[in-house]
């Protein structure tokens, strides 16, 4: 092996990092996940002049904000804008009159406070909020946008993205909510004040207690569980629903179910859910 080579990742290396990333943010990473992990850190590791994943696994085993650094590299980030569409029919065209009704007849203030937990890089946040300032004028909205991964939260908070993502968009939202960059910001587009005022965005893990943050009328955790075995995922989504309103909805990707959970939970539309009465 040559001086500078990185040497391969070892079985023991591999459970090593692996029992780790579960401990830290009950993220399983099966065998078929070995060569994804070792692509992540490998330049990390050798940036910092290491010849061994060895190395690096004691590194991060003692230093937390190296923990966070490697966790950030090892979370996927993909999203997109409006992702799985007829979720956002639903809340158009079901949640949001319920509101205006309720709103009505004075069952509940003109607030609505929603939680995008595993919010990547800020692409559902700033749907959710387009979607609810066009549909709830004059109300207090508030979006709260979470991840694990802080480098994916910076993203998040610059509100800037390739102009080509503005196809995501539906036109009524991209003229009134995205601007397009000038000069410096050519070829890229922006999130408008008023989108950008409703959204507070803060680094939490699923994995861990949470801190206090209210009761939500939404909480989007999409395509987060997939991430997470049987275990992990019951406490993560145990931890979630006890920052659910008691009339709230829980929006899932469409590859995750809680049907079979045993939690109290009907679904109103496709990875839609709402509580049951106890």
């Amino acid at each position: 092996m040559h001086a500078s080579e990185l040497a391969p990742m070892s079985d023991r290396e591999f459970r090593g990092f692996r029992d780790l990333v579960y401990r830290e943010s009950g993220i399983h990473m099966s065998d078929s996940r070995r060569e994804l992990l070792i692509a992540r850190l490998s330049r990390r590791v050798r940036t910092l002049g290491m010849l061994r994943f060895g190395q690096y696994l004691a590194l991060v085993e003692s230093e937390p904000h190296e923990r966070v650094e490697m966790l950030d590299r090892i979370v996927t980030n993909e999203t997109r804008f409006f992702r799985e569409p007829k979720q956002f029919e639903f809340l158009e065209s079901h949640i949001i009159p319920q509101w205006h009704a309720e709103a009505e007849k004075r069952l509940r203030p003109r607030r609505v406070r929603v939680w995008s937990a595993g919010c990547s890089t800020g692409q559902e946040p700033y749907s959710i909020a387009m979607t609810l300032l066009a549909h709830l004028e004059g109300w207090d909205v508030e979006v709260l946008a979470t991840d694990l991964s802080g480098r994916a939260l910076r993203q998040a908070m610059a509100g800037v993205w390739p102009a080509e993502k503005a196809s995501e968009i539906p036109e009524k939202y991209l003229k009134a909510y995205m601007l397009r960059g000038v000069r410096s910001q050519e070829g890229r587009m922006t999130a408008s004040h008023e989108a950008r005022a409703v959204i507070r965005f803060q680094r939490l893990n699923l994995h861990e207690e949470l801190p206090e943050l209210g009761a939500f009328d939404l909480v989007f955790c999409r395509n987060v569980l997939i991430y997470f075995d049987v275990a992990s995922r019951t406490r993560a989504v145990t931890r979630v629903l006890s920052r659910l309103a008691p009339s709230g909805y829980l929006f899932l990707g469409h590859s995750e179910s809680l049907l079979s959970s045993g939690l109290r939970l009907r679904p109103m539309a496709p990875s839609v859910y709402t509580r049951t009465a106890r």
